[in-house]
């Protein structure tokens, strides 16, 4: 029988460890290519107008798959780089290559199921095998104590249920060597950001951390987080933090890209309880890793429908198009400098904390009522982090018509601002025009009085802007207009 020629076609999985295709195919002693498609489609633009992948994300994919490729160096192989479109570039190295096998990690959403579709229909005369594999979450798809139909619409429901019954799978084993590739293979280059029709976007010092792409960053950063830095005994305390590198784990654009594997952090997590603390901390970090889950499942069960203006649970709300405020939205210019230091802090960084992504998803649509997939697809051009199933499901969750929709609920932004940022020191760090403005009066600065805004050097309207709705009066108007639907 002669020897397997087994494609590993990466995709959201840009790493060596806890990688079952790779590892599957080392198994069968066959002939290993692997290979990364940068989709031209990722950085063509959004429903509304956006950048796809913005220059954040498009460069932190960059370093990823560069990394990529050294880590398969150092082991003896190299990584095939191609720009198009997957399903036909794969078709062509089948025919030049004789590969027998694609060997891959499976998606759940509309986009990236649709190449597989394709790529399934241009294999289906050349007798080549595809295998999909599932590894993207912490549990395993197959190891969930319910059918996805039966997929609870409620987190806690579901997060009960899995914590009695699942069992983490072991993470498989990073391989020591790997076949060599022929050296007749044209490998090809990594394009620039400028081929790929990326701006480079400019590095702000003020940002929380330097984000590298690629799985030695991720490994790194994690071994700093949790090792160096022992910052896991209190990441419960401190993930609501917005400013400074340590407040919270920032794993996520790793695991977004696959280059950090959720097993991975589990067995890091696992060890560091047996050898250092337990704790509520050491749980809520698989806890979230459960909401990652969760927000891919949902989207398994209701497919598109959690990119529908009606979201997942068919909910009819007459949403606002209004361009103009969403522009202030965009540039951080609500005056709500809770809003406006978030908004800023994205629009720099390609990143924001949790506690910030919740409080401005909910100015957009319970404040300003404008349509949620607007803010969804200007977090997807902009976030380092962006993942599909996560950015969307949030974006379902906060706007009322996703998992859990009930009542109208809303964040009180000033109220939100005093809680989590007490010394203003955030607002600070983004809005310098707010620095001089002494204590609590930095969270509504609307309520200065003329004396008080000379002496600050703040004029409402010319250095900072008023409020462009007034908070409670914006609230019930909203709750008024999506419960007359």
């Amino acid at each position: 029988m002669s020897q397997q020629v087994i494609l590993i076609w990466y995709r959201n999985d840009l790493r060596v460890h806890d990688h079952e295709p790779l590892f599957r195919a080392l198994q069968t002693q066959g002939q290993i290519i692997p290979f990364y498609c940068f989709d031209n489609r990722e950085f063509g633009k959004t429903a509304f107008g956006f950048p796809k992948t913005g220059g954040f994300r498009a460069q932190f994919l960059r370093e990823s798959v560069a990394n990529l490729r050294e880590n398969l160096q150092d082991k003896g192989s190299n990584l095939i780089i191609r720009c198009g479109q997957p399903e036909t570039i794969i078709s062509d190295l089948v025919k030049d290559l004789q590969i027998t096998d694609v060997f891959f990690h499976s998606e759940v959403t509309a986009e990236e199921t649709h190449v597989e579709k394709e790529l399934e229909k241009k294999l289906t005369n050349y007798g080549v095998k595809l295998t999909s594999f599932w590894g993207a979450t912490l549990d395993h798809l197959d190891d969930l104590p319910m059918t996805i139909d039966e997929l609870p619409d409620v987190f806690t429901q579901y997060r009960k249920r899995v914590e009695k019954s699942s069992q983490i799978r072991a993470s498989f084993p990073s391989p020591d060597r790997l076949p060599s590739l022929s050296s007749e293979i044209n490998c090809g280059d990594l394009p620039t950001l400028e081929e790929l029709g990326v701006k480079t976007p400019l590095k702000d010092e003020r940002g929380v951390l330097n984000f590298i792409g690629g799985e030695s960053a991720g490994i790194k950063r994690l071994s700093e987080y949790i090792w160096e830095e022992d910052c896991l005994k209190v990441y419960k305390e401190t993930r609501n933090g917005m400013l400074g590198a340590n407040y919270s784990s920032k794993f996520s654009p790793w695991l977004a890209r696959g280059c950090l594997s959720p097993r991975y952090i589990y067995d890091q997590v696992q060890t560091y309880e047996e050898e250092r603390v337990k704790n509520n901390s050491t749980y809520w970090l698989i806890f979230e890793l459960m909401w990652r889950d969760y927000f891919r499942f949902v989207c398994l069960k209701y497919g598109n429908s959690v990119f529908y203006q009606t979201g997942l649970q068919g909910v009819q709300i007459q949403w606002k198009e209004d361009w103009e405020r969403f522009k202030l939205w965009q540039e951080g210019k609500t005056g709500y400098p809770l809003v406006d230091a978030n908004m800023r802090e994205i629009a720099k960084t390609g990143f924001m904390s949790n506690r910030g992504r919740q409080n401005v998803a909910s100015f957009l649509t319970k404040n300003l009522g404008i349509d949620w997939r607007m803010g969804a697809e200007w977090f997807e051009s902009l976030l380092i982090d962006y993942d599909v199933c996560s950015n969307w499901g949030n974006w379902n969750y906060t706007a009322g018509v996703g998992n859990d929709a009930r009542d109208f609920r809303y964040f009180n932004i000033p109220k939100q601002s005093r809680n989590y940022d007490p010394k203003g020191d955030y607002l600070r760090h983004w809005l310098p025009e707010l620095r001089k403005i002494p204590g609590d009066l930095i969270h509504q600065p609307e309520k200065l009085s003329q004396v008080q805004q000379k002496e600050y050097g703040v004029i409402l309207g010319v250095d900072y802007p008023r409020p462009v709705v007034d908070f409670m009066k914006s609230i019930k108007a909203n709750e008024k207009l999506q419960k007359s639907q």
